[in-house]
């Protein structure tokens, strides 16, 4: 064979040589070390499912391409699993903050709530056990009652707050009338249950606590349904929020979220990060009925701001519970003022006889007008009629109302928690809508050169990013939108109805102005904490002192910015008046003012 012949060949043969020794440097360029490592780390799945090399002749189904991968089939089954439990997890991280404000904020709410409650129900059982003391041992489980009633409805209960005061001013009436304005009946007589019935039923009829009893249910009704509200209200946000923490991703979706978080683990590129278009479309892709949430979401916060005005606001639920003592103790003078014409009327109703026995004498005396004495019982609608003004000044020096003064331990009153629930509650108005824009932030994507688009990496994105919600999605290029989701949709029309049906129940919340007064000027716990030595007591007697007492006893415990409610100046001063008299021979100076009101009183009624 000539020389000739021969080195072709060689030179054939040493070039195929160097292609095939070039192909398997090729494949050996990267080994699938950092693969195995970051699917350990981020415990994806069994180690044993990734190859030590990566292969030539894979058959993919999410992350094809060509070349050698480091990617099996059943690793991209671990990495569907993956991706959707830190999907969800990252959606439980930014959501976490805002679940923990609404559901930190409801129990401190409810314990406020439930402080004031107690507060006003030891207001009102001192009242009763230092100013009407016959009564007050058997009027304290009636007081318990009470409140009960509205703790519960505050806690969302099927309870009218409206048949609670009445049932409470019914079941005081027998207590009232046997106690306070005939004390000697029950000496007299037997007391049984069949009378004490008959008391209870005729109460309203007879209306023996004038307008108080229907003022207290129409105040208490008004401030504390805008709690209850607000109650109900934090409850559907945490459910919307536990609805959306537990939403299920489509397929559509995975396979996006997996080709962006995990394609690139199969050329060996573990470092590299998506790019900011490119994991704005996949998210929006995935939180598209998420984000049809954004709008009654948008509106359910808005309702939440304007409650919480409402409620320590306009309808003080403060001023309210604070002012049950006031209105039981106007209740109770004005059936003492008026005693003599409920006990006729009582009389012809239920057939009781009143007469006080030998050396007892009623707590009303008889009244004697310019036509003789007079029966005529005591019209069940008759208006109520203030004393003259004439009367008032003797009359108020009588008041002795306990000053009204919260705990030193509690230091943060319903208006500065209200007020420190909007300031955050202000960051997540637009909560679903950013929330795609929340998950691809900070380490989870890079928006410089070098990112992962996908397919391969680039210095930019370029495909077209889409806005939020399913309409937008029509022209996303990353992920298949079909339908939207069915659990998703039945939360976002149960947000819609109860949104509609709170603004249907209260009509004036929109136009309701928001306490500018917030932030400026006030100081934590200023008129929360006065001491007697600071001045927030009255001492001594007169109408100034008086005055000073009423005015503490509305402002003090309500914390820093409530203002107390005006007096009303054709209001009667409340008069301390205990039942059951001792006998005596001649009437002392609270005997008169009484004989003095009861005059002015049957001469304001005829």
């Amino acid at each position: 064979m000539s020389r000739a012949g021969i080195c072709p060949r060689g030179v054939f043969g040493i070039l195929l040589a160097l292609l095939l020794a070039a192909s398997a440097l090729e494949v050996g360029a990267y080994s699938c070390h950092e693969v195995r490592a970051a699917f350990q780390m981020r415990q994806v799945g069994p180690l044993h499912r990734v190859p030590e090399a990566p292969g030539t002749d894979v058959d993919l189904l999410v992350c094809k391409h060509q070349g050698p991968s480091c990617c099996t089939r059943k690793m991209e089954e671990s990495y569907q699993f993956a991706v959707k439990r830190e999907t969800l997890h990252n959606i439980y991280l930014y959501s976490y903050e805002l679940k923990h404000l609404i559901a930190g904020h409801s129990d401190a709410f409810q314990d406020m709530f439930q402080y004031l409650l107690s507060f006003s129900q030891g207001h009102l059982s001192s009242l009763l056990e230092g100013t009407y003391t016959p009564l007050s041992r058997q009027a304290l489980p009636h007081v318990n009652e009470l409140f009960s009633s509205l703790s519960l409805y505050l806690r969302g209960a099927n309870v009218s707050v409206e048949t609670t005061v009445h049932h409470f001013f019914n079941n005081l009436f027998p207590l009232v009338y046997t106690r306070l304005i005939n004390p000697g009946i029950v000496g007299s007589m037997r007391v049984d249950a069949e009378m004490t019935d008959c008391l209870r039923l005729i109460r309203q009829d007879v209306n023996p606590f004038g307008p108080h009893p229907a003022a207290m249910a129409k105040e208490l009704s008004e401030a504390m349904s805008v709690g209850r509200q607000l109650g109900l209200f934090l409850d559907e946000g945490l459910e919307v929020l536990n609805a959306t923490e537990h939403i299920a991703l489509t397929k559509d979706c995975v396979k996006g979220l997996v080709k962006m978080v995990y394609c690139s683990h199969c050329r060996g590129l573990t470092l590299i990060k998506p790019c900011v278009g490119y994991c704005l479309n996949v998210m929006r892709g995935c939180l598209a009925s998420i984000s049809e949430l954004d709008q009654p979401w948008r509106r359910y916060t808005n309702l939440l701001e304007q409650l919480t005005h409402a409620m320590v606001g306009h309808h003080s639920l403060e001023l309210a519970l604070l002012g049950v003592q006031g209105h039981v103790n106007e209740a109770l003078l004005y059936a003492q003022l008026h005693g003599p014409l409920i006990t006729a009327t009582v009389d012809k109703v239920c057939g009781l006889t009143t007469r006080a026995p030998t050396g007892m004498r009623p707590t009303r005396p008889e009244v004697t007008t310019p036509g003789g004495t007079s029966s005529t019982p005591f019209p069940s609608a008759a208006p109520f009629k203030p004393l003259p003004e004439q009367w008032r000044g003797q009359l108020a020096h009588l008041r002795s109302s306990p000053p009204l003064k919260p705990s030193k331990n509690n230091k943060h009153s319903l208006r500065t928690l209200s007020r420190d629930f909007l300031m955050y509650l202000q960051r997540y108005k637009s909560f679903y809508s950013a929330l795609p824009e929340m998950l691809c932030e900070g380490e989870n994507v890079v928006d410089d050169a070098t990112c992962w688009s996908g397919n391969e990496v680039v210095e930019s994105y370029t495909g077209r990013v889409v806005g939020n919600g399913l309409h937008a999605q029509r022209q996303n290029p990353e992920v298949k939108v079909r339908s939207p989701n069915p659990s998703l949709t039945e939360v976002k029309e149960r947000l819609e109805t109860f949104n509609q049906e709170t603004q249907e129940r209260f009509p004036s919340l929109g136009q309701m102005e928001a306490w500018e007064e917030l932030g400026s000027g006030e100081t934590e716990g200023s008129g929360a904490d006065c001491d007697d030595e600071d001045g927030c007591q009255a001492s001594g007697d007169g109408q100034d002192a008086t005055l000073h007492t009423k005015g503490s006893s509305e402002v003090g415990t309500t914390g820093p910015g409530l203002e107390a409610p005006k007096q009303n100046p054709a209001k009667p001063p409340s008069v301390r008046v205990v039942g059951g008299s001792p006998p005596s021979g001649r009437p002392g100076p609270c005997g008169l003012a009484l004989l003095l009101a009861a005059l002015c009183s049957r001469w304001n009624l005829f």
